[in-house]
């Protein structure tokens, strides 16, 4: 019988995702000594040291800024993410967010709060206190999509049933979200031209140096006079100085975050919420639910699936024998790999590989078995990161 792979389990991951993981092949807990593969959900990884065992990490969410992904790299650790699979439960939240802004909702209930329910005149109060809260439909406005992923186009989607105009735009658009795109969408060409046509601005994009503080007192100037700006990307795609000069001068109208900070918190014409993006059951689960899957496909037979740092590689058994290689993106590391295994005598039956950016991976079938000396051989290959030998059971 084929050994456990050892997995440790940081934070609550939903136990429907962790029964993907068949008990006979992985044993899941959270004081593994000598982990094969951490799932986990916002614990910081850079604050503590990896164990060399870990062979794969999968996180049961969109992002992984709390994992030292450029190491694992170095070391031919993918890490894993579930794009996607919390895309309705941040939509939900955004629709929720314009709403807020447009109809004056948190003003509104803390007026509400404040009133005595014993106060004879609190009806009267009520009848005129409420014209200071009236707000605004947001059918017939024009909201800007910043980032076509999978949230962008289902808020885009929403939108434009709630009765709104949308423009959307997205440099690096991939055919996937352009085929699931709404074809009522206006593509704007650049970021500007977004920003001075939307009453609303909502931002999905990732937190790389080309959007950090895209937001920012330039772009800001190109807005409509009292825009409200929705961020349930990351904190440091705003410049939240500018955003607060910006509600000062009253350019911008509000500002809608899932970001709390000292800076922000206070404000009167700040709406922020305490990271409740991906905080519903069904999407804590999702998540799970998609990694959990990833690494098992991955841990059983290398198989590659939504890796924020190494291709995507999936290639079906011809062979119960398998070689999963991580090396450098450098030439001849293919041709290096097929010679050691010719010289071994080991009938090559099929071959996958793939690049992204400095990285490369390949699987190999063949069709015997694969002698130790043989994957030692591949490890001492100049540029190759790590070596798995897959042998299926049975």
């Amino acid at each position: 019988m084929a050994d456990q792979f050892q997995v440790l389990i940081l934070n609550n991951v939903s136990q429907n995702g962790l029964k993907r993981l068949p008990a006979e092949r992985f044993h899941c807990a959270k004081d593994v000594a000598k982990p094969d593969a951490i799932l986990l959900r916002s614990a910081d990884l850079h604050s503590v040291e990896i164990a060399k065992s870990v062979m794969a990490i999968g996180r049961a969410g969109s992002g992984t800024n709390n994992i030292p992904v450029g190491e694992m790299t170095k070391r031919g650790v993918p890490v894993f993410n579930a794009p996607g699979a919390n895309a309705n439960a941040v939509k939900e939240l955004v629709l929720a967010g314009m709403l807020l802004a447009a109809r004056n909702i948190g003003g509104a209930m803390k007026f509400v709060t404040g009133l005595d329910p014993a106060d004879p005149e609190m009806e009267k109060k009520v009848e005129d206190g409420k014209k200071t809260f009236a707000g605004y439909e947001i059918s017939g406005h024009t909201l800007g999509v910043v980032g076509l992923g999978k949230i962008g186009c289902l808020v885009a989607d929403a939108a434009i049933k709630l009765g709104m105009n949308v423009v959307g735009y997205d440099p690096e658009i991939t055919v996937d979200a352009a085929w699931s795109l709404p074809s009522q969408v206006r593509r704007a060409n650049s970021l500007g031209e977004v920003l001075k046509s939307c009453n609303f601005i909502t931002l999905h994009v990732p937190l790389v140096d080309a959007t950090r503080k895209m937001v920012n007192a330039g772009s800001i100037e190109q807005m409509k006079h009292g825009a409200v700006l929705l961020n349930f990307s990351r904190e440091g795609v705003v410049d939240e100085a500018a955003v607060l000069a910006a509600l000062d001068a009253k350019k911008l109208g509000c500002y809608v975050c899932d970001f709390p900070s000292p800076h922000v918190n206070a404000h009167a014409h700040v709406i922020a919420l305490p990271h409740l993006g991906a905080s519903t059951r069904e999407a804590e689960e999702n998540c799970a639910l998609m990694v959990a899957d990833q690494v098992r496909d991955y841990m059983l037979d290398g198989n590659i699936v939504n890796s924020v740092n190494f291709p995507n590689v999936v290639m079906p058994r011809e062979s119960a024998y398998r070689l999963a290689i991580a090396n450098a993106n450098v030439p001849n590391m293919v041709g290096q790999i097929s010679t050691a295994m010719a010289e071994a005598k080991l009938n090559i039956h099929n071959m996958m590989n793939k690049s992204k950016k400095d990285v490369a991976y390949t699987l190999v079938d063949v069709d015997s078995k694969v002698p130790k000396k043989v994957v030692d051989e591949i490890s001492r290959i100049e540029g190759v990161l790590a070596v798995r030998y897959l042998p299926q059971e049975g």
